[in-house]
């Protein structure tokens, strides 16, 4: 029987060699079954369905004795571990034989451009981490197959956390200018990965895979040679069946598409890595995002994007102050509580939670779980800041009300503190922890009741940074002749129409409500001006589906909401603030802009009230700018995007900067909780912002919605967030957006306290970056229990935010150290520091190894004997050509070769760091 019939194969046919004209190639086929624990199904249904194709893949690997099963998403593992131990054991021993193939090495797949860069590296840290305890090795090989678009800055974390390699398979060849299946992918601070375009789908129907093979060798690379393709029933699961490994043999034996074999990625790769440096110096290279695939994505469901923003903030805060006092008082680190919370919030950070298109009853258990995990934070940060305030010397003074500013952030920070406290007749004012007077305003209490029981102020904080200052509440009236802390306040005017400080004059436009007017004094530049009548908000019909399937901007021309009011809301010495209001259909838009007496900055502070289903919201933010270019904040790094109006990706902050007058200028927009912005062209260049789309729930083009259906519509109802404009002569990191937009996602915390004596001073700083190019991205307690003499040893890790070479200068007076080095443009770096003085500061990568240490794919040992085991497991008379080939990783860690991915001609050295102090 030359040729196989379908179906079952007979069991007696051998190893009858395959026809001399069969195609001269390997075709790596990898079995797996992409599982959405999440979807058009509660996680509930995801976790039996994990279970139930796991067995699957077993009982596979049982009938076959050739059959090798891929699996990624560590969550799916997690569940199996703790609800079915003998399935667990099973996989525990293909997993050792080799045919039970863990790759990806994060907890989920995740969205890949919306998390923020530390909750990627998390993303690695839990699951690479997780691996390593169950199996004895962690992945090598990154693996996102489903997720709509990836962010530049990837490879810069695959690599920190071992991984030399990345599978996707969004965007298609239909959807981005990315060429080819193979490639380099560049990061921004030049960290590489080889990755791999999964050709057609990650998955199969259920019955032979010719269907399959014939459409992915339509999008393959012809000159590759070898290729993958995968196969498996995926999403609600199922994995590969009988008729798919059937077919695979009947196809191999007939010769139909070349020599069809049971393989894994790590296989197919080390094969690509076995051609030797000039082969893989002519593979392309990409330094680029990886988009665009669902571009609607970005902004459904607002609710999940502002949960996890809060929620990140949350717990990056409540690691630095949990740290603090675990070295400082020796208080125990909480590492399950935060690990138990880290896993809720990188769970839905899921591409099918985060992004807004799942079904409507998975937001309720993501505000529940994201809620569960923010509630820990505030409790470790609550505690952290009561054993520190117990133990501040605040003497005792009649007639004042001690506060505690506590700051987050690990750079000093200078911010305006909302305050509420016990009420008292007549007027108050704030004093620095030196007595020394700061401005301060009353404003509108938030308990509106007949009671006198609370007053509400706001007052200016200068706090240390990651550290504290003590104020006081003095209930007397401000002393007319100071001593003032920063100087007195400097002239602020506000009306209906002008805010103005002496730094800048800002006009609003009467009709639209927006500005037409933004006047720097310093430098005369005026980067609105002319732009009055311009929309602002714009109102359109949305009629594209959950995703945004096929969009490629949603920068159309809407309808203005009206104004409808215009009235004062502040007016003081330290601030002014002027409420707008504004009306479309059922829906209300109110911004309150705020100007600081001595702030250049305009923040914004929206409550929209929206009730428009199938519709989108767009804020726009015009300028007068010419030959402008664009920078948006990507996780880790920035990246620069064309001046087109396509829909795009950001993270915290959009840049626009160009010429007035044919001077440089900019504008800044710093915006929380929002992800999907544009930057459009024309006489009037703009900054766009999709604030909301409205629509239905887990909706995908083309089924229309019509009959008796009854649909939800997403984002009814009120939902905050706020922004800030920042106008400047063409540096865009003078106003330094990244930090800002950090202080916008999390901001400091005022304690009101009592009086006592203690051993700490009135002001303090625990750790500090400095506020140069390099900042803190998280100070934490280390992941391994090494808590011993002198508190918890801690891990810092620091980021170059600015794309220039930077020295770092990291002060940590917490255990009395310092960390210099050098770090090139938009380097990762991080340090695992000992709490006990006589041990010496080391390098780790970024899931804490020593730098150099990571496990190979064969557990303990980098290197391993993999050459052998792909002879093993060689077809009988074929001896494959990476028999004595390591992969890339291997070959790095054995010391070897030198990894082409890590230097490339024309690539300047590594700086060498200065001396760890």
């Amino acid at each position: 029987m030359a040729n196989a019939p379908a179906g079952r194969q007979p069991a007696d046919l051998g190893d009858a060699p395959r026809p001399v004209a069969t195609p001269d190639r390997t075709i790596h086929m990898i079995g797996n079954s992409h599982i959405d624990p999440v979807w058009l199904w509660p996680w509930q249904e995801g976790y039996q369905e994990a279970r139930a194709t796991f067995w699957s893949a077993i009982q596979r690997m049982d009938e076959y004795p050739d059959f090798v099963f891929t699996c990624d998403q560590v969550v799916l593992l997690a569940w199996v571990e703790e609800s079915d131990p003998d399935l667990f054991a099973r996989i525990r021993q293909r997993v050792a034989e080799g045919r039970w193939v863990n790759v990806g090495g994060w907890w989920v797949e995740p969205d890949c451009n919306m998390p923020m860069g530390e909750s990627l590296v998390r993303q690695g840290l839990v699951g690479q981490r997780w691996l390593q305890s169950r199996f004895g090795r962690p992945a090598t090989v990154g693996m996102n197959v489903d997720p709509f678009g990836h962010s530049a800055s990837l490879p810069t974390v695959l690599r920190g956390q071992g991984m030399d390699s990345y599978l996707f398979l969004r965007p298609g060849p239909h959807e981005s200018d990315l060429d080819g299946t193979l490639f380099w992918w560049q990061a921004p601070d030049g960290s590489r990965v080889l990755a791999y375009r999964i050709p057609f789908e990650y998955g199969s129907a259920p019955g032979p895979v010719d269907f399959q093979v014939d459409k992915s060798l339509g999008q393959l690379d012809r000159s590759l040679g070898d290729v993958m393709v995968l196969y498996g029933v995926g999403n609600h699961g199922g994995g590969p069946t009988i008729a798919n490994i059937e077919s695979i043999h009947r196809f191999d034996r007939m010769g139909s598409f070349g020599r069809l074999r049971m393989s894994d990625p790590r296989t197919y790769l080390d094969t690509v890595l076995a051609r030797g440096p000039e082969a893989l110096d002519a593979l392309p290279v990409r330094a680029d995002d990886l988009q665009h695939h669902a571009p609607g994505c970005y902004s459904a469901h607002s609710g999940i994007k502002a949960w996890q923003r809060r929620a990140q903030h949350a717990l990056l805060t409540a690691e630095r102050w949990a740290a603090v006092v675990a070295v400082h008082d020796e208080v125990p680190y909480p590492r399950a509580e935060l690990e138990g919370a880290w896993k809720q919030v990188l769970f839905n950070q899921f591409h099918d939670v985060l992004p807004g298109s799942a079904i409507e009853s998975a937001y309720d258990d993501a505000r529940d779980q994201l809620g569960a995990a923010v509630a820990v934070a505030k409790r470790v940060v609550v505690r952290a800041h009561n054993v520190l305030a117990r133990q501040v010397d605040v003497p005792f003074e009649e007639a004042s009300q001690p506060v505690l500013v506590l700051n987050p952030h690990p750079w000093p920070v200078s911010a305006d503190v909302e305050l509420h406290h016990g009420s008292v007749t007549g007027a108050v004012h704030v004093v620095d922890d030196e007595g020394a007077a700061v401005v301060s305003q009353p404003v509108q209490s938030r308990a509106t009741t007949n009671q006198t029981g609370r007053g509400a102020l706001v007052f200016r904080a200068e706090v240390p940074a990651l550290g504290y200052r003590l104020h006081r509440v003095r209930f007397a009236p401000e002393p007319a002749a100071g001593p003032w802390s920063a100087g007195p306040p400097q002239p602020l005017h506000v009306d209906e129409g002008v805010l103005e400080n002496d730094l800048v004059r800002v006009e609003l436009d009467p009709v639209t409500g927006w500005l037409r007017s933004y006047l720097v004094k310093a430098t005369g530049l005026d980067v609105v001006a002319g732009t009055a009548g311009a929309p602002h908000t714009q109102v359109c019909a949305d009629p594209t589906d959950t995703w945004g399937h096929r969009v490629v901007s949603y920068a159309w021309p809407g309808e203005d909401m009206a104004t409808t009011r215009v009235v004062v809301r502040e007016r003081g010495p330290l601030r002014a603030r002027l409420r707008v209001e504004r009306a479309w259909g059922g829906s209300t838009l109110v911004e309150e802009l705020v100007l600081d007496h001595d702030s250049a900055v305009l923040r914004v502070d929206a409550t929209l009230d929206w009730h428009e289903p199938a519709h989108l919201l767009k804020l726009r933010f015009p300028t007068a700018l010419a030959s402008p270019r664009a920078r948006f904040g990507i996780p880790f790094a920035e990246v620069e995007r064309p001046v087109d109006g396509a829909e795009e990706p950001a993270q915290g902050w959009v840049d626009l900067t160009g010429t007035l007058d044919g001077r440089p200028a900019g504008l800044t927009v710093v915006m929380r909780d929002k992800h999907g912005w544009d930057v459009s062209p024309g006489e009037q260049p703009s900054i766009g912002v999709t604030a909301v789309r409205s629509p239905v729930y887990a909706w995908h083009d083309p089924r229309l919605l019509q009959g008796e259906d009854v649909y939800t519509y997403q984002d009814q109802g009120v939902q905050r967030f706020a922004y800030e404009l920042v106008p400047h002569d063409g540096d865009r990191h003078a106003g330094d957006p990244a930090r800002r937009a950090e202080e916008l996602g999390q901001s400091v915390r005022a304690q009101l306290e009592s009086f006592h004596p203690g051993p700490l001073p009135r002001r303090r700083s625990f750790a500090s970056d400095g506020g140069g190019a390099v900042m803190v991205t998280a100070l934490k307690g280390t992941e391994d229990a090494t808590d011993g003499p002198g508190g918890t040893d801690l891990v810092v890790r620091a980021l170059e935010t600015r794309g220039t070479t930077a020295h770092a200068r990291l002060e940590l007076p917490l255990v009395g150290r310092t960390i210099e080095a050098d770090l090139t443009p938009y380097a990762v770096r991080t340090w695992l520091v000992p709490a006990d003085r006589s041990r010496d500061v080391v390098e780790v990568d970024l899931v804490e190894r020593p730098l150099g240490t990571a496990p190979g794919p064969d557990g303990d040992d980098p290197a391993g004997d993999r050459a052998a085991a792909r002879r093993d497991a060689a077809p009988p008379g074929e001896v494959p050509d990476d028999a004595g080939a390591l992969s890339l990783s291997e070959r790095v860690l054995s010391g070897g070769v030198t990894d082409p991915a890590d230097r490339r001609d024309g690539e300047p050295a590594p700086v060498p760091d200065a001396p760890l102090a």
